[in-house]
C-alpha cells in the first residue's frame, strides 16, 4: 500500500503538471480572437479566461465519468498505475511539442491518445466503441459544426448590420466578444479540466484509494486551479496562430467563432458527456467566420499544417505513451 500511495501521489502530481500545460496551452481557445480585435487587454483576457476556467471545471462530471471509465479499463495492480503515468507522459510531452511550434493541437487527444498508447503496450483493455462513439465521431462533428454554423452566423451578422455605421458597431461586437470569450473559457473548464479530473480519479481507483466514478471534491478544486494558472500563463505562440497568422479576424467574425464554438462546447460536454477537442472547435469556427471574406483571406498553408497536428495528435500521443512504458518496463519499475 505503501508504494502505491507514492505512485499514485506522483500521477496525481503528473496528472497536475498535464494540466497546467493544457491550460497555457489552449488559453489561446478562449481569448485570442478577442485580443486579435482588441476587444480586450492580453492579461485582461487571461485573467477571464482563467476565471472561466474554474468556474466551468464544476459545472459536471459528464466528461470526466467517461475519461475515467470510457476509453480504458485499467487493472488494480503496478502495472495499472504506470499505464496511467505513462499516459500522462506521453499526453505532456506531444502537449510541449506542438505548443513550442505555435500548433494548435488538441490537449484533450493527446491525452486519449495517450490513454489508448499506454493501455495497448500494457494489455489493458480499450473500449474501442467508447473510443469511436465519444472520441472519433464528435472529433469529426465538432468541427464540421463549429465551420458551419460560425460562417453562417458571421454571415448573418454582416447582413442584419449591413447599414449600421461601422464605428457603433465594432464597438457592440467587441462587447459581445468580451461574453463570449467568457462563455468559451467556462466551456474549455468544462471539457479540458473534467478530463484531468476523470485520469486523476482512474489513479485513485486503480490504486485502491477511490471506488466508484464519482470525482471526489479534491480532485475538482486540484484541476480547476492547475488548469486556471496554466491559463492565466498564457500560451502566446498559439494565440498567433489562431488570432492572426490563419486569417484575419475582426469584431463581428469574432463574436461570431466565440458564440458558435461554445455553444458546441456546452451541448456536446452536458449533452453527451463527449470530451471533445477545444482546440478543433474554435479553430474552425475562426476558419468559418474567416471565410466570410472569401478563399484569398485564409492562410491555407498555416490551415494545413494545423489539420496535420490534428491527424497525427492521436497516433504521436499514444506512441509517445507507449514508448514510455515500456522505457519503464525496461527499467524493472513495471512487476
Amino acid at each position: 500500500m505503501g508504494d502505491a500511495y507514492v505512485l499514485v501521489s506522483v500521477i496525481i502530481l503528473v496528472a497536475l503538471i498535464f494540466d497546467y500545460t493544457n491550460g497555457f496551452h489552449d488559453a489561446a481557445n478562449a481569448i485570442a480572437t478577442s485580443i486579435a480585435t482588441k476587444a480586450m487587454r492580453a492579461r485582461t483576457a487571461l485573467l477571464v479566461a482563467a476565471f472561466g476556467n474554474l468556474i466551468g471545471a464544476f459545472i459536471s462530471e459528464g466528461v470526466a465519468k467517461t475519461v475515467g471509465k470510457g476509453i480504458i479499463d485499467v487493472e488494480p495492480s503496478n502495472a495499472g498505475l504506470y499505464t496511467v503515468l505513462a499516459a500522462l507522459v506521453g499526453a505532456i510531452a506531444w502537449n510541449l511539442f506542438t505548443w513550442w511550434f505555435g500548433i494548435p493541437s488538441s490537449s484533450s487527444h493527446a491525452l486519449i491518445g495517450g490513454l489508448v498508447g499506454a493501455a495497448l503496450a500494457s494489455s489493458e483493455l480499450v473500449h474501442w466503441d467508447g473510443v469511436i462513439a465519444k472520441v472519433a465521431i464528435p472529433m469529426v462533428l465538432s468541427p464540421l459544426i463549429g465551420f458551419s454554423l460560425a460562417y453562417s452566423l458571421a454571415l448573418a451578422l454582416q447582413w442584419i448590420f449591413r447599414n449600421a455605421k461601422r464605428s457603433r458597431t465594432g464597438k457592440g461586437f467587441r462587447v459581445g466578444q468580451v461574453a463570449s470569450a467568457t462563455a468559451m473559457s467556462v466551456g474549455h473548464g468544462l471539457q479540458d479540466a473534467q478530463k484531468t479530473m476523470g485520469v486523476m480519479t482512474l489513479a485513485l481507483v486503480v490504486g485502491g484509494f477511490h471506488s466508484g466514478d464519482s470525482i471526489p471534491n479534491w480532485v475538482k478544486v486540484s484541476a480547476a486551479l492547475a488548469i486556471s494558472l496554466g491559463t492565466y500563463a498564457g500560451g502566446w505562440r498559439i494565440m498567433k496562430t489562431l488570432g492572426k497568422r490563419m486569417v484575419e479576424i475582426d469584431p463581428v467574425r469574432g463574436l461570431a467563432s466565440q458564440t458558435v464554438a461554445s455553444g458546441v462546447l456546452y451541448v456536446l460536454a452536458i449533452g453527451y458527456q463527449a470530451p471533445i477537442s477545444t482546440t478543433h472547435t474554435i479553430t474552425s469556427s475562426i476558419l468559418g467566420a474567416g471565410a466570410t471574406r472569401g478563399r484569398k483571406f485564409v492562410k491555407w498553408n498555416v490551415v494545413g499544417s494545423i489539420l496535420t497536428a490534428w491527424i497525427i495528435t492521436l497516433p504521436a500521443a499514444g506512441i509517445c505513451a507507449g514508448t514510455c512504458f515500456y522505457i519503464f518496463k525496461f527499467l524493472g519499475l513495471v512487476g
